[in-house]
């Protein structure tokens, strides 16, 4: 059961500072509240994403992750997640996230200043490189997504790199978990970072870099703990 009090219709957010901050409010599909889990800095932040609506680099002023029923088959996404994203008092540029995982059981992990938020479910998964024909089809959610923020401004490089080591950190913490897999089929990153004041962008962030290495230790412990979550408590699109 979720619980009592997610308010659909809530109050402007505040900027929020870390993606640790992230506001859980809730949002009503087939006649059920969801949760939806909203993160909104404001101005002056870069984002790099995966992500269906608001993916690619450029400048974002928030995040969302919407659960939504298992099964799920709308054919809009995108139009679903900008309207979900006008309920939650969201404008302007952001990026919007799916997933049948629970939003609600989400974990946090945090490595000198470099936090990551990760809601899991991992039923279907697998590993990158399998024989078989892929296709074209809408992303169906279930899924890894992994949300990280950073204190400090990233070249375009940089934010490229930084989820090639957020991937790494992740199908590192399957490895551990011993799922034996790279990750699901619908997995979806999204990394922020301030907006660079002349120069002083981070130009690495590659797992051996400085903030490289703090954000694959916060996501590889977020996806651990999330994926271990799930699989104990046996949820609906986590079993093997």
């Amino acid at each position: 059961m979720l619980p009592p009090a997610l308010p659909a219709h809530p109050p402007a957010l505040p900027a929020r500072p870390s993606v640790a901050d992230a506001a859980l409010l809730g949002h009503v599909e087939r006649g059920r509240e969801w949760p939806l889990l909203v993160w909104a800095p404001g101005p002056g932040v870069r984002m790099v994403s995966s992500a269906v609506l608001g993916g690619g680099i450029g400048e974002r002023e928030w995040v969302l992750n919407a659960q939504v029923p298992p099964g799920y088959d709308r054919l809009d996404p995108v139009a679903h997640l900008r309207e979900l994203a006008a309920g939650a008092g969201l404008s302007g540029a952001g990026v919007g996230l799916m997933t049948a995982a629970p939003v609600a059981d989400r974990c946090h992990a945090e490595d000198g200043g470099a936090h990551a938020v990760v809601t899991a479910g991992i039923g279907v998964r697998g590993w990158a490189a399998a024989p078989g024909t892929g296709g074209v089809a809408v992303p169906r959610p279930g899924t890894i997504n992994i949300i990280v923020s950073l204190p400090v401004p990233l070249t375009d490089a940089a934010l490229v790199n930084a989820v090639i080591t957020a991937t790494e950190a992740k199908t590192q913490a399957l490895v551990d978990l011993g799922a034996d897999a790279s990750g699901t089929p619908t997995d979806a990153v999204c990394v922020a970072a301030p907006s660079a004041a002349g120069s002083g962008a981070e130009p690495f962030a590659g797992p051996r870099s400085l903030w490289g290495a703090r954000l694959a230790r916060a996501v590889h412990r977020a996806t651990r703990d999330a994926c271990a979550a799930a699989l104990a408590a046996g949820l609906p699109g986590s079993a093997a």
